[in-house]
């Protein structure tokens, strides 16, 4: 609520909605909605017809109703709230396992039933997408279904009469840099755009500037790391399917305080020919977010203080090593 009259982009996250039980007059007028898909179609670009019985449309609607239902609900409050435009993105991606493509047809046959105008979306790939760091998978496979994952969102705009600007969203997308090949080599392809989330990379950014100068902005880097440190359950718990931290690969945090700007900011940093780069203490320190919060004016004074070097990393950061990387 405190939000809606300062922002015009919401991502609403309904992956825990997935799976849940459904109104089953819901379910039956889905699969009327989707009465003509049980025909074989094609999608193009896609070589396999696709085809789908009654069941396996209901099967779907159990798996992915409860989640679009919240998503509506949430668009309406929104509608109703706010005075401006605003984006409308649904985010899919924090599950367990991926959705196929023939899954996001008919998630977004969902949307359309629904008649929510959805901007992007971001469905789940094979791999993993840890926060702030590198993708873990196969190249190979995320490209082929990064791939029809767009061809089936090229095909729905057209299908159920979505927004020509309605595309795909890579969440946790930061830092991902052995999969922006392909990413940038198939948006180029299609000659499409696509969101790659990248907010939480701006948060290390500063702390690393704050190691880089030294003083009571190294201090403040390093108590930030001891606090995450001992909150390690509660800061790591909501993002659980994002993290791979090996908690024995952690330094402690006496360790840390002995540590110069470069080798702290090394640590962090996310080069890893660096001798300190630790993929664990960054992505401790990624969901730490909430104990800068907490530190209030000593924090954002330190960012004001030492904004020219932190500005920079940033800049280096978003410009060179992700827009550049993808668009450029």
């Amino acid at each position: 609520q405190d939000f809606l009259g300062y922002c015009d982009y919401f991502t609403v996250d309904v992956a825990e909605e997935i799976g849940k039980q459904v109104d089953e007059k819901d379910v039956a007028e889905y699969i009327e909605y989707c009465e003509r898909f049980m025909k074989p179609f094609e999608i193009p670009g896609i070589t396999e017809k696709i085809t789908v019985t009654r069941e396996e449309i209901e099967k779907m609607a159990r798996q992915y109703l409860a989640a679009v239902l919240s998503l509506e609900k949430l668009y309406r409050r929104f509608q109703s709230e706010m005075n401006t435009p605003f984006v409308l993105e649904l985010s899919i991606d924090e599950t367990e396992k991926a959705q196929k493509p023939i899954d996001l047809f008919f998630i977004l046959a969902a949307v359309a039933w629904k008649n929510v105008p959805l901007d992007t979306i971001a469905p789940k790939f094979t791999g993993r997408f840890d926060k702030g760091v590198d993708y873990v998978g196969d190249v190979q496979q995320f490209a082929l279904e990064f791939e029809q994952d767009i061809l089936v969102i090229q095909y729905a705009k057209k299908e159920f009469n979505f927004s020509p600007s309605l595309k795909i969203s890579v969440h946790s997308g930061s830092d991902k840099f052995s999969i922006y090949p392909v990413i940038s080599g198939l948006i180029r392809k299609y000659h499409i755009g696509m969101h790659l989330k990248t907010a939480g990379t701006t948060w290390l950014e500063e702390l690393i500037g704050l190691a880089m100068a030294g003083g009571d902005g190294l201090a403040i880097a390093k108590e930030v790391y001891s606090r995450s440190f001992a909150r390690f359950d509660e800061l790591t718990g909501p993002y659980a399917t994002v993290l791979d931290i090996q908690r024995d690969h952690l330094p402690k945090p006496a360790e840390v305080d002995t540590r110069t700007s470069q080798q702290y900011s090394e640590a962090l940093r996310h080069n890893q020919t660096h001798e300190y780069y630790n993929c664990h203490f960054r992505q401790l320190l990624h969901v730490g977010y909430k104990v800068a919060a907490e530190m209030g004016s000593e924090f954002c004074n330190a960012l004001v203080k030492y904004r020219d070097g932190i500005a920079a990393n940033v800049t280096d950061n978003l410009f060179d090593r992700h827009i550049s990387a993808l668009f450029l």
